[in-house]
């Protein structure tokens, strides 16, 4: 598994979205999941006087029968990748951790989606929208999506909030044509505002848009608030507030307040059938390509 903080180390992403990628689907041949589709193409009999060149050599050594690999002239499948870039997502500080996992989530995902001939846009945003690409196929586009990634890796933490609301009513307006829309982000906006989270998501759905929410948290300290039992200077990353106390003063009344925010959340999710899942940023990236895969095949 991938460790995050060599990751912000190497930082070359689109190698390592590479790796990633192919030892996923090495894994994937080997497990219950070998049955979902991410061959990059088709094969069909070669026909003598045709032109050798798409030749599958590896498949005439296996069988002694000559194939030809025959690509998909059309984008199968149109997906906007978003990620949260608010402070939060930067927690834990050790490793930038949230965010350094989106990012990388996010490489495999445009890596393994270009090379089934899908088209891929990214949109990162905190408060606002802070970039966001046109969704195209080309192997020139991902670098520039990979670039973007690239240097989002290397951002220091700053003061900047989250709008998830905001900003997903505006990714349902700009995208025209019927998408997959994958969303990378730890939720952790206002909860009072949770109304119109849902409003905007349903506003994607309005549109005909697929929607696959990945909930990013560190589960052991965000969810189960697992911290060594000595005085601590709790800081909001986003609002600079600051709570000096052990955690077994608030342990238990912070368990049950996330607990009943990230259920609502899920419930509310498939109430409006979107895909809602938990990553847990200290459990690896199969979590993530795995449930791509699944949507994906629910897709077709």
């Amino acid at each position: 598994m991938l460790n995050l903080s060599e990751i912000r180390e190497f930082g070359n992403i689109e190698l390592l979205a590479k790796q990633l990628v192919e030892g996923f689907i090495t894994g994937l041949h080997k497990s219950p999941y070998h049955g979902f589709s991410v061959e990059f193409a088709e094969h069909r009999l070669y026909n003598t006087g045709e032109s050798t060149r798409h030749i599958d050599w590896k498949v005439y050594a296996k069988t002694g029968r000559l194939y030809t690999k025959r690509y998909e002239e059309e984008t199968n499948l149109r997906c906007q990748l978003v990620v949260d870039n608010s402070s939060s997502m930067y927690y834990p500080q050790k490793n930038k951790g949230k965010i350094t996992f989106s990012v990388m989530a996010t490489a495999a995902l445009a890596y393994l989606l270009q090379k089934q001939r899908d088209a891929v846009g990214l949109c990162v945003f905190s408060e606002d929208i802070d970039q966001q690409t046109q969704v195209k196929s080309a192997s020139s586009h991902l670098h520039k999506l990979f670039l973007i990634l690239e240097n989002l890796l290397k951002e220091e933490t700053s003061a900047r909030q989250t709008s998830v609301a905001n900003v997903l009513h505006q990714v349902a307006e700009k995208i025209h044509k019927r998408s997959l829309v994958i969303i990378f982000s730890d939720m952790f906006e206002n909860q009072e505002e949770t109304d119109q989270i849902f409003g905007a998501l349903q506003h994607l759905k309005h549109n005909r848009h697929e929607v696959l929410l990945f909930h990013v948290t560190d589960h052991k300290t965000e969810l189960d608030f697992d911290f060594e039992e000595r005085p601590y200077e709790f800081i909001d990353m986003e609002r600079g507030e600051r709570l000096k106390l052990q955690p077994s003063q608030v342990r238990e009344a912070y368990q049950k307040y996330v607990a009943e925010y990230f259920h609502e959340l899920e419930i509310r999710c498939g109430q409006a059938k979107i895909d809602f899942v938990t990553a847990d940023v200290n459990q690896g990236f199969d979590q993530v390509l795995k449930s791509y895969l699944i949507k994906r095949a629910s897709m077709k």
